[in-house]
């Protein structure tokens, strides 16, 4: 079945998650961060996922500003660091992550061969719109949606739903393409065609599904259109 739809994962596939640590880190204010903003940003994105699976698995949705915050309050302690303006700074900055450096000619390329583009993503519809103007893409995509819409985090089946429920497409007509090896399994085992975005050379999760596709970053998803 033919691909129509690319959609994308926003936040570690599109938006670069270490950009606010490292940002602050480099600021003239920085010197708190200079040595601890990579451990510091690692432990601010596992606090964040981890409290998405568990506010899903357990029925108790916050949305993810609210989970950013409390992820970010956790790094914060873990790092030793007591500083309501480095706080403040650091979820500033997270409104306006950079994009990966490849990601606005991939992007353009796509829309250049007719491929309609949409963002499915955790964040609240304030983060993405924010996030999506910072970086001037806010005309690439078709829709930017969120899981506010329904109320429960990735993976639940509710989220992948309402791409369907947008574009009237079938799973086996969308590329989903995610950074995150969990997310990517999920969607492939909702029945997406899938390309993983495995920046970081990770294994394969042992999940219920398994990536159609593989690529270092999203120059490979242009080429793998005709493939997956």
């Amino acid at each position: 079945m033919t691909i129509r739809l690319c959609v994308f994962d926003a936040y570690g596939t599109l938006f670069d998650v270490d950009g606010a640590a490292r940002s602050a880190a480099s600021g003239p204010d920085g010197q708190l961060l200079a040595q601890v903003w990579p451990q510091l940003s690692a432990s601010w994105r596992r606090k964040q996922l981890e409290y998405t699976w568990l506010r899903a698995a357990a029925g108790h949705h916050a949305d993810f500003a609210q989970v950013t915050e409390n992820a970010l309050d956790w790094a914060l302690e873990e790092a030793g660091l007591d500083d309501a303006g480095l706080r403040a700074r650091l979820l500033e900055l997270y409104q306006e992550l950079p994009v990966f450096a490849e990601v606005p000619d991939s992007l353009r390329g796509l829309a250049a061969r007719g491929m309609a583009l949409a963002i499915l993503s955790n964040g609240t519809p304030a983060m993405l719109a924010s996030a999506v103007r910072a970086c001037g893409l806010q005309d690439m995509f078709q829709a930017v949606l969120s899981v506010e819409d329904v109320g429960v985090f990735k993976p639940a089946g509710a989220v992948y739903d309402m791409v369907g429920a947008r574009f009237g497409v079938a799973p086996q007509e969308v590329l989903f393409i995610s950074s995150n090896g969990w997310d990517i399994c999920a969607g492939a085992a909702y029945g997406f065609r899938t390309l993983w975005v495995n920046r970081a050379g990770a294994p394969v999760d042992r999940l219920f599904g398994r990536p159609d596709a593989v690529a270092r970053d999203l120059r490979g998803v242009g080429a793998q259109l005709g493939d997956v």
